[in-house]
């Protein structure tokens, strides 16, 4: 495989903003073993986050957002996540998804929405890819 024009790797430190949970709809992919997870931090019955917080959507289980886009497990009043410890792998590897860093202009367009993006910590090449790979994004 040619190189990435990220070959160098890339920098990005979570700043906590939000802004990877709220804004347009759109899905977050979650497993049986996160649901499950997800369950056990709240302290509540699988069933009940399933049935309350999850939705079919082509094929898979998403979770459900609000009719603003915003992730159902968003807190709007400290702009951070209700599951954090336990959050879905497609939020733990945001925002190395394969539309993010296909092209330097889709990086850009990453940095402008998310303040971490292009800050603080390294992620080589190899880092990035096996966050692109655990997710399919």
């Amino acid at each position: 495989m040619p190189n990435p024009w990220y070959q160098d790797g890339l920098c990005f430190s979570c700043t906590q903003c939000g802004n990877c949970c709220t804004g347009s709809p759109g899905f977050v992919w979650v497993t049986d073993e996160e649901i499950a997870a997800i369950a056990e931090y709240l302290d509540k019955p699988i069933g009940e986050i399933r049935l309350l917080n999850t939705r079919p959507a082509r094929g898979k289980v998403s979770l459900t957002e609000y009719a603003n886009g915003d992730c159902v497990y968003f807190d709007p009043e400290t702009r951070g996540c209700r599951i954090y410890p336990v959050r879905p792998v497609q939020c733990r590897t945001w925002p190395f998804w394969k539309g993010n860093v296909d092209t330097p202009a889709a990086w850009s367009g990453t940095q402008r929405e998310c303040p971490g993006a292009g800050q603080g910590d390294h992620f080589t090449r190899e880092e990035i890819e096996n966050r692109i790979e655990r997710t399919g994004h």
